[in-house]
């Protein structure tokens, strides 16, 4: 005796490879599969629809699919409401709770569908019933209170992965940026410039996460221009970014290395720790800009210009900085700020913070990547943008002549 379910596949089911994924999972995890009806969308427009029923040996089989299956943005074809549950105690989630995926998604609460905010991988939806209307967001388990209604199972949800339509086109068409060593780096930053401009003509947001190397590389000064002229909003890093951003305004190196000559000064390897040390003498960086111990630099602009700024601290750092936090937890919800207001993320030569803006972006968010390491490249468009594009070059090449497009 065997179980079965029906589930619906519609949109560009077959363009965006969603149909082909669906049929892999179900023989994957030994399931069967029978197609009950197929409707193919015969314009550019057009949607498709497929209803298909997964058959298993028992229900301890079939649920896995199922699971599969709806993580990939397949639907029961029958939904009932999503299962609600109280959390026993503060930060702690009920059994077979619902961890989310980074695509859009909707929980069926009384009929309806309602729409989850703040999209986020693996975190808890949990639903609020209070006010005039019914609300539904994620929150990550630390933030998780006694009593919230958290969905579990996998019942009443519909996810909803971004699709490649049939007329995708330019650098951020659906996963069709990859990994570029070859394509004219002219060209694509052009292209990226463009998706600057159109997101700020749009009112839109940039969020730029940087590591030390754009410092080092000799791109602090053009993505001080990018923070200046308003195409940069925010600016996600850590205490070495800032570390060298200042000591280039204060000494005209980093790490010790003068960046117009290229030469090592008597004591150049001294001048961080000494940045660290004034900066720290004077309050923090906002009191030091105001005090004119700093006065150019990416660090300069955000508080000249009121752009946001976090710098998430590691067990590596010097000093650190008084404005670096320190407390791990108080610094991913920081970021998750910056990254939820974000449209457009620049993750330029940083594997460790890109990595956990990622982990806090919805599939949606347009994506550039760019390192010299193709392999650092990989694995940030792996985070699961659906619109990303990656560059394998200096970024102390394309910072400048991203801002060249910009400004020139």
């Amino acid at each position: 005796m065997t179980v079965s379910d029906v589930v619906e596949l519609e949109g560009h089911i077959i363009d965006s490879g969603l149909m082909e994924r669906a049929f892999t999972v179900v023989m994957d995890l030994g399931g069967e599969f029978d197609i009950e009806e197929f409707e193919v969308g015969t314009t550019k427009t057009k949607e498709s629809y497929c209803r298909m029923r997964v058959i298993a040996d028992d229900e301890e089989s079939l649920n896995p699919i199922l699971h599969e299956l709806h993580q990939s943005g397949a639907t029961l074809a029958a939904p009932t409401d999503a299962t609600l549950t109280p959390a026993p105690a503060d930060n702690v989630v009920p059994d077979g709770f619902y961890s989310t995926t980074n695509h859009p998604t909707d929980v069926r609460i009384d009929g309806e569908w309602v729409g989850v905010d703040d999209i986020e991988m693996d975190c808890a939806i949990v639903v609020d019933r209070g006010g005039d209307a019914v609300t539904a967001e994620t929150k990550v388990l630390n933030g998780i209170e006694a009593d919230d209604l958290v969905v579990t199972g996998d019942a009443g949800i519909r996810v909803k992965p971004p699709e490649r339509p049939r007329d995708a086109s330019g650098p951020f068409g659906f996963m069709q940026g990859g990994v570029s060593a070859e394509r004219p780096s002219a060209s694509l930053i052009r292209d990226i410039a463009e998706a600057i401009a159109e997101t700020k003509a749009q009112g839109g947001n940039v969020l730029c996460v940087a590591g030390p190397a754009v410092i080092h590389a000799g791109g602090g000064p053009a993505l001080a221009r990018l923070v200046r002229e308003g195409y940069v909003d925010a600016v996600s890093a850590g205490n070495g970014f800032a570390v060298h951003d200042m000591e280039r305004s204060m000494y005209g190196t980093s790490l010790g290395m003068d960046v117009e000559t290229m030469e090592h000064p008597r004591k150049g390897h001294k001048h961080h720790i000494y940045t660290i040390s004034e900066v720290i003498r004077a309050g923090g960086i906002e009191a030091a800009v105001e005090d004119g111990l700093i006065t150019e630099g990416v660090m300069y602009e955000c508080v000249a210009n009121d752009r946001d700024f976090v710098l998430a601290g590691s067990i590596r750092d010097d000093g650190p900085l008084p404005d670096t936090i320190t407390d791990a937890v108080e610094a991913q919800n920081a970021i998750r700020e910056q990254a939820r207001d974000a449209d457009l993320v620049l993750m330029l030569s940083s594997l460790l913070h890109s990595v956990a803006v990622g982990n806090c972006l919805p599939s949606t968010t347009r994506t550039v990547c760019v390192d010299i390491n193709p392999a650092t490249v990989t694995q940030l468009l792996d985070r699961g943008s659906a619109q990303a594009v990656g560059m394998v070059t200096d970024v102390g090449t394309f910072v400048p002549m991203l801002a060249e497009e910009l400004l020139e």
